[in-house]
């Protein structure tokens, strides 16, 4: 049993663990392509193994993992799971009420789903003004981005694009045992314009028109050791800020 994930706990041992903290964990992804060497669930996977390692720092209990999410724009790949933004909604409503019920009053969603974020954020206002309690939502890959901006040899997209050198590092040192090395690769888009003359429009490309791949960037330049050193930094500043603000 781990004495920091709710569902490994009996109900007795949550009964007293409960009482020793008022911060839970909030774990959420999404199952979809992350390209040829890397599993559907690396969100997930990634959200998990991060939370597993922040809650014994800070005494959080880590509550249900949302593995699914909004991941419409990847839909056309095999495997992508597809949840509409009003299922997910209610089903994390629920799990956020039954948490408030035992008494939790701090909430850290650890979100490593770009797709899930805006919907968290709704709730999370939501739920702070019905209720007397304090959220936060870690964006795990764009938290990476300014954390991390020195560890990584590529830049932009070909650093942070989906499962590039960014993610694929950190896969390798969290989960290496689901990597295939070789299928990594360097892939740059389709069509690069999507990510240098036009940021200042939201779009609505299909992720296809992009990638074939289900790849935007380069995994060749990952290693464990990079991952290692983004993971560990990132810890450092969600428990500094914890400790401080939280």
């Amino acid at each position: 049993m781990n004495e920091y994930v709710i569902k490994e706990m009996s109900w007795r041992e949550f009964d007293r663990r409960r009482k020793e903290t008022d911060m839970v964990i909030i774990p959420t992804g999404a199952i979809e392509v992350y390209g040829p060497h890397l599993p559907l669930g690396s969100d997930t996977i990634v959200a998990q193994e991060v939370a597993k390692r922040l809650a014994p720092r800070v005494n959080a209990l880590i509550g249900p993992t949302v593995e699914a999410g909004e991941s419409l724009a990847l839909g056309e790949f095999p495997g992508t799971i597809v949840v509409r933004p009003e299922s997910f909604k209610v089903y994390l409503s629920d799990i956020f009420s039954s948490l408030i019920t035992w008494g939790f009053k701090r909430f850290f969603f650890l979100n490593a789903h770009a797709g899930n974020t805006l919907i968290i954020s709704q709730l999370c206002r939501e739920y702070q003004t019905k209720h007397d309690i304090k959220c936060v939502q870690v964006d795990w890959w764009r938290f990476v981005q300014p954390n991390g901006a020195d560890i990584l040899e590529n830049k932009g997209y070909m650093a942070h694009g989906h499962a590039s050198e960014c993610g694929t590092s950190v896969m390798l040192y969290l989960r290496p045992d689901l990597v295939d090395l070789s299928k990594m690769g360097n892939a740059p888009p389709k069509d690069v314009r999507h990510y240098t003359e036009y940021t200042d429009f939201i779009t609505y490309a299909s992720f296809s028109s992009l990638t074939d791949s289900g790849s935007v960037g380069d995994s060749t330049r990952a290693s464990p050791e990079k991952g290692k050193k983004l993971v560990e930094r990132c810890l450092d500043r969600m428990v500094e800020y914890i400790e401080n603000e939280f």
